[in-house]
């Protein structure tokens, strides 16, 4: 089991390395729907969200690195 998380981790650590500022974009992208659907209600939320998610995706792209 262990090295089935071990080879997800991995997995995931290389996408973000590949894919890193796609994935960024698209977290941008949903932060900004959901903040319109939402009709700003929750913007500093929203932000601190995407920006954690962002920080995190860049995290993993550097590990493989």
């Amino acid at each position: 089991m262990f090295d089935n998380l071990k080879n997800l981790k991995d997995k995931a650590e290389e996408v973000a390395e590949a894919h890193g500022d796609t994935i960024s974009d698209g977290l941008e992208k949903a932060g900004d729907i959901i903040d319109d659907k939402t009709d700003g209600k929750y913007t500093d939320k929203i932000e601190t969200g995407v920006d954690k998610a962002q920080e995190y995706v860049e995290k993993l792209g550097e590990k493989e690195a």
